[in-house]
């Protein structure tokens, strides 16, 4: 994937643009690589949930740790949270009704998938267009980021777009995505262009 990472706020977002790429093995969890920006301000590192371990490791310039997270029940509650809610639109048939995952009806064009593995829940909202494609997910995340830096539950969410077809998954390519979905500060960090999909 490419595209543009967030490091500031709404008024000011501070995008750098950024290429990652990502491993996701649902139920289990994933990993991230990511890449950003250039010069004295290029960022690399990455962010997992495996099983029970999560972590955000993330370096300026390959020297100085910028974020250094994980270990914590919270942040894999957060990590699981953004795990599930990928799952959706990139590996769909991970989510097909078993043991640990239930769906229900919202109304004509919206779902709403409950995941429980590992000690973990995370319930995710998903709308799709009239060919059935997700176009929106929402969901309430265990998250920091806020300004208490203090972990709540709070709105996160994206819009998806773009699709292409991927071994016969028709899957969205991209996403923009952020805390405090659908309300008044709103901000996309995550802006991306997907290139490429492979499945084992």
């Amino acid at each position: 994937m490419r595209g543009q990472f967030g490091l500031g706020t709404k008024d000011a977002p501070n995008y750098l643009p950024m290429k990652a790429e990502q491993i996701l093995a649902s139920p289990d969890g994933f990993v991230w690589k990511l890449k950003a920006g250039h010069g004295l301000m290029r960022i690399a590192g990455s962010d997992a949930a495996v099983g029970q371990t999560s972590w955000s490791r993330f370096w300026l310039a390959g020297i100085l740790p910028v974020a250094r997270a994980g270990g914590t029940p919270d942040h894999a509650r957060s990590a699981f949270g953004r795990h599930v809610a990928e799952a959706i639109f990139w590996t769909p048939a991970a989510l097909l009704p078993k043991e640990g995952i239930v769906w229900e009806a919202v109304d004509r064009s919206t779902a709403r998938v409950t995941v429980s593995y590992g000690g973990q829940e995370q319930t995710v909202q998903v709308t799709v267009d009239d060919d059935g494609r997700p176009v929106k997910v929402s969901f309430l995340r265990w998250s920091n980021a806020n300004p208490d830096k203090t972990y709540r539950l709070q709105p996160f969410g994206g819009y998806l777009s773009n699709f292409r077809e991927f071994e016969g998954m028709t899957l969205p390519t991209r996403i923009e995505a952020g805390n405090f979905f659908e309300q008044e500060t709103y901000f996309p960090f995550f802006r991306i262009d997907v290139s490429a999909i492979r499945f084992p």
